[in-house]
């Protein structure tokens, strides 16, 4: 279970362009739980994904994770229990080194590598097997520059190597926006059936209202720091895009636009 506890964030504090992002913020995901996360530009969901891997830290409040409160918890103790997929595909891989390279330090997530080699050749079948199940042919180019590929392809890779080791939970920040749409389905596909595989518990943030709609548990809306739509069970199942899209018009006239 991941739980956000009374958040407090401040930005540009002590400047005439203070802001508070977020006042008294709560928000529970429970185990296995996949959250569609949607919103338009500014209402939180992807300072919410920073506060929770730890990219940025709270001014107030709690983040417990499983039990643990992981509030000042540095960042890269906490990606053991965490993968993330960004936006960009060139953040979740190593452009100049291959593959294999790329699939060997995945695998290596949180380990000490001492003096020994950082390819196990006793892994690489593993690798392939992984690879494998993207159905796009990689598993046959292990020693190609990751840099080379394709952003889908990268993309791919990145959500692989990010569900590698045994993660709790997988953040997706806009993991679909640079792609093109033919690209993005495949995507999408792969990160259902990697999260029902490995039963994560997911949050995605997305600018697709489909891709909401149709993946996911649960739906939430959110707006100017608030959660303003909250949506599981049959109330998911029900959705539909234009559900959504009347939400974000009434927001859009409450707020002037």
């Amino acid at each position: 279970m991941l739980e956000l506890k009374n958040i407090d964030k401040y930005y540009n504090v002590g400047t005439v362009n203070e802001m508070c992002l977020f006042n008294d913020f709560n928000f529970t995901v429970n185990d296995g739980e996949f959250v569609s996360v949607v919103g338009s530009n500014g209402s939180g969901k992807t300072s919410m994904l920073n506060l929770i891997c730890g990219s940025t830290y709270v001014d107030g409040g709690q983040i417990i994770m499983n039990g643990e409160d992981i509030t000042n918890k540095k960042e890269f103790l906490r990606y053991n229990d965490i993968g993330r997929v960004y936006q960009n595909p060139s953040m979740g891989t190593c452009p100049d080194m291959t593959i294999l390279e790329n699939m060997a330090l995945a695998d290596n997530k949180a380990k000490s590598y001492g003096l020994s080699l950082g390819i196990n050749k006793k892994r690489i079948e593993y690798y392939k097997e992984q690879l494998s199940t993207l159905n796009l042919g990689l598993e046959d180019k292990l020693h190609i520059k990751v840099g080379v590929l394709s952003g889908g392809q990268r993309q791919a890779m990145a959500l692989l190597m990010a569900t590698m080791t045994d993660i709790k939970f997988l953040i997706l920040d806009e993991h679909t926006a640079a792609l093109d749409p033919k690209t993005a389905d495949l995507i999408m596909k792969i990160t259902d059936d990697v999260v029902r595989e490995k039963h994560l518990t997911t949050v995605m943030v997305t600018h697709n209202l489909r891709y909401a709609v149709e993946y996911g548990s649960r739906l939430i809306m959110m707006n100017q720091g608030h959660i303003v739509m909250d949506k599981g069970g049959d109330e998911k199942a029900n959705l539909n895009v234009d559900d959504i899209l009347d939400v974000f018009n009434k927001i859009s006239i409450e707020c002037g636009n």
